[in-house]
């Protein structure tokens, strides 16, 4: 299994951190010192001051993420600036954010932190796998399989886990502000190699005339769109999008939702199977608790949190 020890740079060696002590309070003051550096990063002017802010605060994470204690301590006060999801298994959680640039675009960053035990010695440890964003080198998204060394860059909400053939995929919900024009939800799939590596991407879908490995919805940024798994109806649920006039087709910074009118994504077969006209019960979701939800979004999340308070900065 590979551990990190640089953001930029994976050894399959000892960290380079030395353990510390890593009792609550070394946890607690970490988290002060975390939490500061993005207060800093967020009231940042230039994209040269946030790249150098940004880089301390991956250089900070990376040595808190990297002591064997820290996967059972909940970080809950960087949750209204960072996104914190564990998987309901507990067998790993993703740590992310996103960084705005001044021409309106984003740059997404994490960690996903992977818990194992040590069978000899009976030792629970972790694993950091940095999440280096390649968006710009990925030229077909939808139907790319890559790693956390070249990651389609987004900010994650919701984790779904699914079996298939005896193996887990864990469907993830996400969010990418894109730029100016259009932003995207996107529906994502992360599974683990047998030697626990990460793996972004899967043939687990089925849409109509097409198997893509993720699913991507981009629309106007004008426009809301809800994307969310409905426990009653044990299905991913999402609005309607079409052009906002049929001469813009496949324009998709104007696409836009049609009023009351969704379809959806059903676990069946060993595939997240398409589901025209679905009518969604209203339920209330446990985890809605954990999240802040986007603009005028009823599937609000954590990561639409960093959003927001990066554009509250600039006003």
């Amino acid at each position: 299994m590979q551990r990190i020890l640089l953001y930029f740079f994976i050894f399959s060696t000892t960290s380079l951190f030395a353990t510390k002590d890593t009792t609550t309070s070394y946890f607690e003051a970490q988290q002060t010192k975390i939490s500061a550096i993005n207060t800093k990063l967020f009231s940042a002017k230039t994209d040269e001051e946030r790249q150098k802010l940004n880089t301390l605060l991956l250089a900070t994470l990376e040595e808190t993420l990297n002591q064997p204690n820290s996967f059972e301590f909940p970080f809950d006060s960087l949750k209204k600036d960072i996104g914190i999801l564990t998987s309901p298994d507990n067998k790993f959680r993703i740590i992310n954010w996103n960084v705005e640039k001044s021409d309106g675009t984003h740059q997404y960053y994490g960690f996903i932190q992977e818990k194992y035990l040590v069978a000899k010695k009976k030792i629970e440890s972790v694993l950091l796998f940095p999440l280096i964003d390649k968006s710009t080198e990925i030229r077909n998204p939808e139907n790319t399989v890559s790693d956390n060394k070249k990651w389609f860059g987004m900010l994650y909400y919701k984790i779904i886990p699914v079996k298939s053939k005896k193996k887990t995929y864990y469907t993830l919900l996400a969010r990418d502000m894109n730029d100016k024009l259009s932003q995207k939800k996107i529906i994502d799939v992360l599974s683990f190699d047998s030697n626990g590596n990460p793996k972004f991407g899967a043939d687990v879908f089925s849409l109509p005339k097409k198997y893509p490995k993720r699913v991507i919805f981009e629309y106007a940024s004008s426009c809301v769109f809800a994307l969310k798994y409905n426990e009653s109806l044990d299905m991913i649920v999402y609005d309607r999008l079409a052009p906002m006039e049929p001469q813009l087709e496949g324009q998709y910074q104007y696409y836009c939702t049609s009023d009351f009118e969704y379809d959806g994504l059903k676990f069946k077969k060993g595939k997240w199977q398409f589901q025209a006209d679905i009518a969604p019960k209203n339920q209330k979701d446990n985890t809605d608790k954990h999240y802040n939800k986007p603009d005028g979004d009823s599937s609000k999340s954590q990561s639409d949190t960093v959003v927001k308070r990066v554009k509250r900065k600039k006003k």
